[in-house]
């Protein structure tokens, strides 16, 4: 499965995640998105984690306004 990187305060979407077998990291710095294939954060902050900045493979995907669910389909349909 893929290697999602997920801030921290998204708990509800690690456990779901990782319920389907996806690899979870917490975002604290920007060496944790190296080797993401997709990254989710809150949008509170647009440089979350230095995530604007970095070179990252894989979507970032913003959860303001989407359900636990809704941010699942959408990382499965980003690393597909």
């Amino acid at each position: 499965m893929a290697k999602i990187g997920v801030e921290d305060s998204l708990t509800n979407v690690k456990r779901a995640l990782e319920q389907q077998g996806h690899e979870v990291v917490s975002l604290q710095s920007e060496s944790d998105v190296q080797g993401c294939n997709c990254c989710v954060v809150t949008g509170q902050d647009s440089n979350v984690a230095g995530i604007s900045n970095a070179v990252i493979k894989g979507s970032v995907i913003d959860a303001s306004g989407l359900t636990t669910d809704e941010i699942c389909q959408q990382v499965e349909s980003r690393i597909q």
